[in-house]
């Protein structure tokens, strides 16, 4: 029998491609070898290796399937991934007994084969194998049965992370993600985080009322000391829902970043929280565009002016192409309506980003100065405000969870009624 460890699965149902949104939890820093047989698969396994949550896994691709892999590793060790691609029920267990004599232990074999069946399926869970897909696969399948070997079913469900960026600078991006966050949870009731990236200039702190001696710059100057520990002391509760990551807003020190700085970070933050809102400032760096590509949800903030036009349009196209298995970002426009000042309407945006914004966010100066000189959430100074409504809009959209449905009303009740009315 293989000796690489068996994982518990459902039984094998025909391949589909997954919603756009589908939460699919990166994969760790993992090698990663496939053994395809036909061109189309090769060709979707190659663009799961381009999609964002296999970006630290070193992948390899190989024709040949089975009888190449067995070959291969008569003298070289296995990764920790094997992807073997078969098209006959017979070359299945055959050619896996074969590569048993040479697989080492520890290894994960995902088998993409055409045959459905029950019985074939529990003879290959016998022999150890992680995952049977059936063929014909796209880029999104292998992605899925790749990221899913290293997300335990028992284990809690890792955090979403949600990137709001400005199209451009003084768009009120950084108002609008924390709003949205105090949305998310207050109103949704899940546990969230505000990650201010913004380490001269971050306002979470003025905005949350908080002054928190930690913050975030600890975390990225100590990537040695970061984990899930040391992270939760970072953190200053904001409600019972909120917790903030600050930003030092000082000029004691230059914050140059490498691309990774942030990855420790945003990784052990997925392990404790089910949603992270990432404040990205209004600069185009390696760290930036990272975050921004490995978000698993991206809201654009925009003014009705040219120059937000032209880099949301910039942004949409770079991010879709980066990220061709998830869903599109998402924007908004804000400050919509400042008296006497020439605007670019929402279907003009509409029609040259070839998306809808997800709200106009109107020019209300009273009501947003108030809340930003009083450390204050819109909610807390205009609960019925239609743009707390906004919102919540955003957050519902950003997190995949609408509105909570109103229980249908009893017959009981009015029937009741009636007969004491006889």
């Amino acid at each position: 029998m293989i000796s690489y460890p068996r994982q518990d699965a459902e039984e094998p149902t025909a391949s589909a491609s997954p919603k756009a949104d589908d939460h699919i939890a990166p994969a760790p820093r993992v090698s990663v070898q496939a053994f395809c047989e036909t061109m189309e698969t090769a060709t979707a396994v190659q663009a799961a290796g381009e999609d964002r949550r296999l970006g630290k896994a070193h992948l390899k691709i190989q024709m040949g399937g089975m009888a190449a892999a067995a070959e291969a590793y008569r003298s070289a060790p296995t990764p920790n991934v094997i992807i073997l691609e078969t098209e006959e029920r017979g070359d299945i267990l055959a050619g896996l007994d074969q590569l048993a004599t040479v697989c080492d232990a520890g290894t994960r074999v995902i088998v993409i084969g055409r045959v459905n069946d029950v019985t074939l399926y529990r003879e290959l869970v016998k022999r150890g194998v992680s995952d049977y897909v059936i063929a014909p696969v796209t880029a999104v399948d292998i992605v899925r049965a790749v990221c899913g070997l290293f997300s335990a079913p028992e284990a809690k469900a890792v955090g979403r992370i949600i990137a709001v960026a400005g199209a451009k600078g003084g768009v009120g991006a950084s108002t609008i993600a924390h709003n949205v966050a105090w949305a998310i949870a207050r109103d949704l009731a899940l546990d969230s985080v505000v990650a201010d990236l913004d380490l001269a200039f971050g306002t979470a702190g003025l905005d949350f009322n908080q002054d928190p001696p930690q913050g975030i710059a600890d975390a990225v100057f100590s990537p040695d000391r970061i984990d899930t520990a040391f992270v939760d002391r970072l953190l200053s509760k904001c409600t019972d829902h909120l917790s903030l990551l600050a930003a030092p807003a000082t000029l004691d020190r230059v914050y140059d970043f490498g691309t990774e700085a942030f990855d420790s970070i945003l990784d052990t933050l997925r392990t404790t929280m089910p949603c992270i809102v990432l404040d990205i400032p209004h600069q185009w760096s390696g760290w930036t565009k990272r975050a921004l590509i490995g978000a698993d949800d991206i809201l654009i903030v925009a003014t009705p002016d040219l120059a937000s036009l032209r880099n949301t349009k910039n942004l949409f196209d770079l991010l879709k192409a980066a990220r061709p298995n998830d869903r599109p970002p998402l924007y908004c426009l804000n400050q919509v309506g400042v008296p006497k000042r020439p605007e670019i309407s929402a279907s003009e945006f509409a029609k040259a980003i070839e998306s809808q914004p997800i709200v106009s966010i109107p020019f209300d100066p009273q009501l947003f100065g108030s809340a930003a000189n009083n450390g204050q959430m819109i909610a807390e100074i205009a609960a019925n405000h239609r743009i707390t409504d906004m919102f919540l809009q955003i957050a519902q959209r950003l997190t995949g969870r609408g509105e909570t449905k109103k229980p249908r009303k009893s017959f009981l009740p009015p029937f009741i009624e009636k007969l004491r009315a006889k």
